[in-house]
């Protein structure tokens, strides 16, 4: 079978899919881009068992059939080529090869049988919101993902449906981020779902920053999302989240109000001294004033003083400088507001123009 495709129409789909495969697999065609040719298109797919991640291009063939290629060797080849170049593709039964003008390769493909596909998915809801509010929904919070953790279901986002209230939810356990949206029309959905961490990163570089609707299909274990030729798939996090709800604690008597720019900037430059695992600052806080204050086990000291508007009484305590500046990064405005309900207590961090979004970070000991 032979196929002559612009180098554009292969190259710009493969680098959308190439974030699925992932080095290391222990099944080769794991690597691979299943490519499969029917009368009228040409369907692109990639997966890691977990998730999987096609594209549709129109193609008008006499004959149908396939195979799978080493994505990212496929991917540097075209990335090499000329611009606007065809390429022709010759699959072989155990090769494909790929000519364009003077250039010749031969790469060794996998049988398409051997590339696992998904089973049949009954999905039962549907959510329907645009796709700005989407990404910055999950945007939000993804920084605060575990990564690796032995409680699976925090290696991952909560998407709590409730009717008309949407939540993104995520924890590692030393620090808790939530979003929400109120859709313009409310669902009868009333469910809880954990998508993994890998999906969730897949998804802030698929989905376009613009206002157009988007559907989201949900099954018991699985999340669709159709993105013009591109579908996504995702199998969901089976385990139950932790109560979100009873970790966010209420806005403190002792309210801070900061500069975002200026706080993130001055806990930058004092971490540079801090203890490299840890990564404790510890803030002395008066009238009016923040003092950060960072110090390693080679006596090194780093100070800085925060301007800020506060009137309680003075108090110290103790964060991860990377938990705290994480959190002011994803704010927006120009002013955070830190609050406490005690001198030891919970931080939790918002923007004062918006109670949409809340930051909760566990102090540590120094």
């Amino acid at each position: 079978m032979e196929l002559i495709v612009q180098r554009e129409q292969l190259l710009q789909p493969l680098q959308a899919l190439i974030g699925v495969t992932e080095k290391g697999q222990t099944l080769p065609v794991l690597a691979n881009v299943k490519l499969l040719v029917k009368s009228e298109e040409i369907i692109l797919t990639t997966t890691n068992l977990e998730i999987e991640l096609s594209c549709a291009l129109p193609y008008i063939s006499s004959l149908t059939g396939g195979t799978t290629i080493p994505a990212k060797k496929l991917l540097d080849i075209l990335k090499a080529l000329p611009s606007g170049i065809d390429v022709h593709l010759t699959i072989n039964p155990d090769k494909v090869e790929i000519k364009a003008g003077r250039s010749k390769f031969s790469l060794a493909c996998l049988p398409l049988e051997e590339f696992p596909v998904l089973d049949h998915i009954d999905f039962t809801e549907t959510l329907t919101l645009p796709k700005d509010r989407f990404r910055l929904l999950i945007q939000r919070v993804a920084y605060a993902m575990a990564s690796a953790d032995v409680r699976y279901f925090l290696n991952g986002m909560l998407l709590d449906v409730q009717g008309s209230e949407i939540a993104a939810v995520a924890t590692d356990g030393h620090r808790l981020a939530l979003s929400r949206y109120t859709l313009e029309n409310s669902t009868d959905i009333s469910n809880q779902y954990i998508i993994p961490r890998k999906a969730v990163e897949e998804l802030l570089k698929l989905i376009e920053n613009e206002a157009a609707p988007m559907h989201l299909q949900l099954s018991a274990n699985h999340l669709r999302v159709e993105l013009g030729s591109m579908v996504f798939t995702t199998k969901l996090i089976e385990g139950k989240f932790p109560d979100y709800k009873r970790v966010i604690p209420p806005v403190g008597e002792k309210i801070i109000m900061a500069d975002r720019v200026e706080m993130i900037e001055s806990l930058t430059r004092t971490s540079i001294l801090s203890q490299d695992k840890f990564r404790g600052i510890r803030m002395n806080i008066s009238h009016c004033l923040i003092k950060l204050v960072a110090h390693n086990p080679e006596q090194e000291v780093a100070e800085e003083e925060v301007e800020v508007n506060y009137q309680g009484d003075d108090f110290m305590i103790a964060f991860n400088a990377s938990y705290i500046t994480d959190a002011f990064k994803n704010i927006e405005g120009d002013m955070v507001q830190l609050s406490f309900t005690e001198n030891n207590s919970s931080c939790l961090i918002k923007n004062p123009e918006d109670n949409s979004v809340d930051h909760v970070v566990m102090p540590m000991r120094l």
